[in-house]
């Protein structure tokens, strides 16, 4: 008989912010919700009641008061939340100004420095200060080219507290993937890292940088970061910018000071895939970010002051923006730079007794990868504080749930969850009220109205079909960046339903109210749980001269997914062990390690459709032994029987 792998107890509910929140809820509107279930109904039922809720229960506060909670149009996405209400999203960050642990940044190398809440606040205000000096603005873009360290959150707060729309990419980007990203954005200040290290390597970015900045003509100044390349100077770097070393900019001290800004004011710019061409800039406000940040992380991560918050991510993943979030509880981060993997496969489980880290959040292939190291945390480690894990990236298999269980805490809310860039948050995600079941994300999130549609639009239970959101929710995006008919931002969420926000994942609700997700649903490659869009790998690829064109998809590989390259070459060239090489070198240069494919095949052909877009979708299919659905729309159709039982895939 199936039983959960973890139920809270009575006392643990009891002691939640979420079960608070119920209490909350039912005493203001004299209701009696008497379980998670009944709650989230309400809140997608009451939506504008719910927001409300979570405005006050958590003291958000604005400088200007909103006229209304929600302004609705006849067919989403037309909404405006709060129109009227004026507030800082730093300000709400940093309304703890005690000694308490802020920030506590680890390097790979073992290096450790740590911020308390008044010496962050100062930090801020310093560096507030000379970027104010210098022009920054209301709406003007800050870029970090950095690695996850304290200075990449101090500058995102000092940025945000002026008003200004901050963006961030992370060092193993390649120099394209950044130029197709802060180009577009035109950035009046790049923060950048001179260096980082990775895999016990000291990285220099010094030439990298060189080739951005050519790029960046907006650019009016440059701050250097010299981190893990301590003999940087402002002289190596030529631009027609001001450069400065972060250390000269400013004197940290005083207090800060925060710009109102209207609630929908671009907070964050982040990226897509990539895709259908070059990322789309994705656009998202300021007070519909901090509103579901701390409800996810108050509410459903349960995230306390008292608490030691950890996430393993980038600067170019949004999980660093919804990391960043946990300063509004007043909690304490701890930010990692480096590989998990250096100089074992437990360095960061090693992070958890040294940091007393209480909610501990990953990817899905690194606890599998756990697993297959054959670690046994909960033998060799403390674990003492440990009360949850998060883990996302992409589906948590019911091998690592029981693995997690077994061998590293038994006690423990073990939390899948899933939402991505384009929300900058959740849909689906954990719950401290509920049982974990395996292969299982716990429940949709309070106030996201989450269904499953089968390509007819009707919701479907115990069946695979399209995550979709069916009302209008305050952390979807406030667009696209230079998409001024919002023509760009219909297509990519709005076109499979009309009026309905489709994700693009392929997804099951649960007789437990839960969620399990089996994937993307179109063609983006998964390796690791690291999102890649195929469009970047065709672009350097088409800097090879040998190769005419080239079609990537994603093979399930064991438990995980490899990235695959069929090339068509010129007539007459093989592809030798050199050429190879060749390709992944171009590829690993110019994007990152994670889009360098694993097989590389030659292939006579590459199917495409009658107006001449190849089709990756339907090669992935082939590849894994599932039909093809309308092939009626390809122009050469047999090109699929290329790709069938190919040898080279079987190892």
């Amino acid at each position: 008989m199936n039983q959960p792998l973890w139920t809270p107890s009575p006392e643990r509910v009891a002691a939640t912010r979420m079960d608070a929140f119920r209490r909350f809820v039912n005493q203001r509107h004299g209701l009696d919700l008497a379980d998670y279930p009944a709650l989230h109904a309400w809140s997608v039922a009451a939506r504008e009641a719910f927001w409300q809720a979570i405005v006050d229960f958590f003291n958000v506060e604005f400088a200007e008061q909103p006229h209304a909670v929600l302004e609705e149009g006849l067919v989403m996405p037309s909404a405006r939340w709060f129109p009227g209400a004026d507030l800082n999203f730093a300000e709400h960050l940093l309304r703890r100004r005690d000694q308490h642990p802020a920030l506590v940044a680890i390097g790979e190398d073992g290096s450790r420095e740590q911020l308390s809440y008044a010496e962050l606040a100062a930090q801020v205000a310093g560096l507030q200060r000379s970027l104010r000096a210098v022009g920054v603005g209301v709406g003007d873009r800050v870029a970090a080219f950095m690695p996850n360290t304290w200075q990449t959150v101090v500058g995102m707060l000092a940025s945000t507290s002026l008003g200004a729309t901050w963006s961030s990419c992370s060092p193993d980007f390649g120099t394209q993937g950044v130029i197709d990203r802060f180009g577009q954005i035109e950035p009046k200040v790049l923060i950048a890292a001179a260096g980082y290290r990775y895999a016990g390597k000291n990285l220099d970015l010094t030439g990298k940088l060189g080739e951005i900045l050519e790029q960046l003509p907006s650019l009016e100044q440059l701050l250097v970061v010299p981190y893990a390349n301590a003999q940087a100077e402002a002289a190596d770097f030529q631009t027609p910018a001001r450069v400065a070393l972060w250390q000269d900019f400013y004197q940290p001290g005083g207090e800060p000071s925060f710009t109102p800004v209207p609630f929908d004011q671009s907070l964050y710019i982040l990226y897509s895939s990539g895709t259908t061409g070059v990322p789309k800039c994705i656009v998202h406000g300021v007070g519909g970010t901090l509103l579901q940040h701390v409800k996810e992380l108050g509410l459903h991560t349960d995230l306390h002051a008292s608490d030691t918050l950890f996430y393993f991510t980038t600067c170019g993943w949004m999980m660093w923006n919804w990391l960043a979030s946990g300063l509004a509880l007043g909690a304490t981060l701890v930010l990692y730079d480096g590989s998990p993997f250096h100089p074992g496969p437990e360095r960061l489980i090693d992070l958890i007794d040294a940091e007393n880290i209480s909610i501990f959040g990953t990817s899905a292939k690194y606890l599998a990868a756990l697993e297959k190291a054959g670690a046994k945390p909960g033998s060799s480690h403390q674990l003492n504080r440990l009360k949850t894990i998060l883990s996302t990236g992409s589906p948590l298999s019911h091998e690592s749930f029981e693995y997690v269980y077994r061998e590293i805490k038994a006690d423990i809310c073990l939390s899948s969850i899933s939402g991505g860039t384009d929300i900058v948050s959740c849909f689906a995600l954990g719950n401290p009220l509920l049982p974990v079941w395996r292969g299982e994300l716990q429940c949709k999130g309070l106030g996201m109205d989450v269904q499953v549609w089968n390509e007819a639009g009707q919701r479907v239970f115990g069946q695979k079909g399209e995550l979709v959101c069916v009302q209008h929710f305050p952390s979807m995006p406030v667009g696209f960046w230079n998409d001024p008919d919002d023509e760009k931002f219909r297509a990519a969420y709005f076109d499979t339903f009309p009026g309905i926000w489709a994700h693009g994942d392929y997804a099951e609700e649960t007789a437990h109210g839960g969620l399990v997700i089996h994937g993307r649903s179109d063609a983006v490659l998964n390796p690791g749980g690291v999102r890649i869009g195929t469009a970047e790998i065709y672009r350097q690829v088409e800097k090879v001269d040998e190769v005419l064109e080239s079609i990537a998809i994603g093979q399930d590989w064991q438990d995980d997914v490899r990235v695959v390259l069929f090339v068509r070459l010129r007539e007459g060239v093989a592809l030798s062990d050199e050429l190879q090489a060749r390709i992944r070198q171009v590829i690993r240069r110019n994007t990152s390690p994670r889009h360098v494919p694993a097989k590389i095949i030659a292939v006579a052909d590459i199917p495409r459709t009658l107006s001449g877009k190849i089709v990756e979708l339907a090669v992935r299919n082939v590849v894994h032994g599932k039909p093809v659905k309308n092939t009626d729309a390809l122009a050469n159709p047999e090109a699929l029987e290329l790709y069938r039982d190919l040898p080279q895939l079987r190892d």
